[in-house]
């Protein structure tokens, strides 16, 4: 007769097969997805002469074009039809979750409303995002089609804004349908996983470019000194976006018929960057819009008075000290402000006490909010500094090796990093899950027979 711990062990190697079995098709179709995605960012829109945008868009990229074109892999560079990838859903993902703290009748669906008031946001998000997408695609349009020689020959200015707007606008929307499928029948969430294929892809790209300077001028420092930054950066990150300030909290025992139920403990996880990837993403996207704006508008047609613009903008670019400086600042100022908006300390205060739940030498109520509150002020400080330190130091390495390249900053290590841990940690639950599934399974078989 087999002993218990041989038992064990082949119920777990039962399970981890047929969850390896199932995992391999969700890997298998994420990967599939991903593919189609990076196809669909080499396919044009209508009407477009590529070279001659290929040019334009060299004399831009340093706006906010050049942010768009490093999360879309890029599209942008190319004016395929993924080029606003899903840049409107999550901006209108971030809209609708401010407006779920200040809008009542949100708030109330966010609090009250359980499963269905979740996925009526969700359908208001969507709802966002195709507004957005129409506004953006019809900005960029009318923005290509007022460039000469960009257009090709032939194809009407009306065409091309319709054709542009409907292309670029489904593109989007294909890209939101192609995230959900991701995050409901692959490994990972959808959305976060088509960024982090945009900004991968163009790696490759910009470490050859390095090795192809560094050939040119017999001088492989520069190369070296991102390769050992970049793996220092990864380390902190990783480092930091696992650290947890664990709260102790404990239930009261409580009499329920014949039995006493409750009186275990457990732990409040508060992690010390509460606002994840958003602070740099808005920092910026406000920094570069003036300098995107200017460049489309003609300099010499602007009036005396505003002769100071050109200047003021060009210091708002990177490579500048000003440009660091307002950078640092608006990181700062957006991590306390997420925080803010995702993190209630009343709203988990007033919670823990519906539910009986209390810290150890804090009342219930508004001093558990205060207390709350105390912590995780501290706790979004070093979170501020962690994530200022990371974005601003490799814009100190631009700026040391005369370098420009979107793709080396610390938002696009910070996404890279925070999106492969949290589908790492998705694929282990995954196995853990089936294997208790397994054992739990083959344990209620044993038991049946011997009845």
């Amino acid at each position: 007769m087999a002993s218990a711990a041989e038992q064990l062990a082949a119920n777990m190697n039962f399970s981890s097969f047929q969850k390896a079995s199932e995992l391999h098709k969700r890997i298998w179709f994420t990967i599939i997805a991903l593919v189609v995605y990076r196809l669909g960012t080499y396919v044009p829109i209508p009407g477009i002469d590529p070279v001659a945008f290929a040019s334009l868009f060299s004399q831009n990229s340093k706006g906010i074009l050049g942010m768009f074109d490093m999360f879309s892999g890029g599209a942008v560079e190319r004016m395929a039809i993924f080029s606003l990838n899903v840049m409107p859903y999550i901006s209108a993902s971030i809209i609708v979750q401010l407006m779920g703290t200040v809008y009542p009748p949100w708030e109330k669906l966010k609090k009250e409303g359980g499963e269905a008031g979740r996925k009526t946001l969700n359908q208001y998000t969507r709802y966002l995002a195709v507004i957005l997408a129409i506004v953006q695609s019809a900005s960029i349009a009318m923005g290509i089609v007022a460039q000469p020689g960009v257009v090709a020959d032939g194809v009407g200015q009306t065409f091309f804004i319709v054709s542009t707007i409907v292309s670029l606008t489904g593109g989007t929307m294909f890209l939101m349908w192609l995230g959900e499928q991701i995050t409901s029948r692959g490994v990972g969430n959808g959305v976060s996983l088509i960024i982090f294929a945009g900004i991968v892809a163009r790696l490759p790209i910009i470490l050859m470019q390095m090795l192809t300077q560094g050939q040119s001028n017999n001088n492989y420092m520069p190369l070296f000194l991102v390769v050992i930054g970049g793996v220092a950066a990864i380390l902190a990150i990783v480092f930091m976006e696992r650290s947890q300030r664990r709260l102790l909290v404990h239930y009261p025992k409580r009499q329920q018929g014949n039995r006493m139920i409750g009186g275990e403990s457990s732990f409040m996880p508060l992690k010390i960057n509460t606002a994840g990837v958003i602070p740099p993403i808005f920092a910026s996207s406000l920094l570069l819009l003036p300098t995107t704006a200017l460049q489309f508008i003609q300099t010499a047609n602007l009036p005396d008075w505003a002769g100071w613009l050109p200047s003021v903008v060009g210091a708002l670019q990177h490579g500048h000290p000003a440009f660091l400086i307002l950078y640092a600042l608006l990181i700062i100022f957006f991590s306390f402000f997420y925080t803010s908006v995702v993190f209630n300390p009343d709203e988990t205060a007033e919670n823990l006490r519906k539910y009986g739940g209390f810290l150890p030498g804090i009342r219930p109520g508004k001093r558990t909010a205060e207390y709350l509150d105390y912590v995780l002020t501290r706790l979004t400080v070093i979170g501020a500094a962690y994530i200022t330190a990371v974005c601003v130091a490799p814009e100190l390495a631009m700026m040391a090796i005369k370098s420009n390249q979107f793709a080396l900053g610390g938002t696009s290590i910070l996404i890279v990093v925070t999106v492969t841990m949290d589908t790492v940690a998705q694929i282990q639950s995954h196995l853990l899950a089936h294997q208790y599934e397994g054992l739990i399974k083959k344990s209620k078989l044993r038991g049946g027979r011997n009845r």
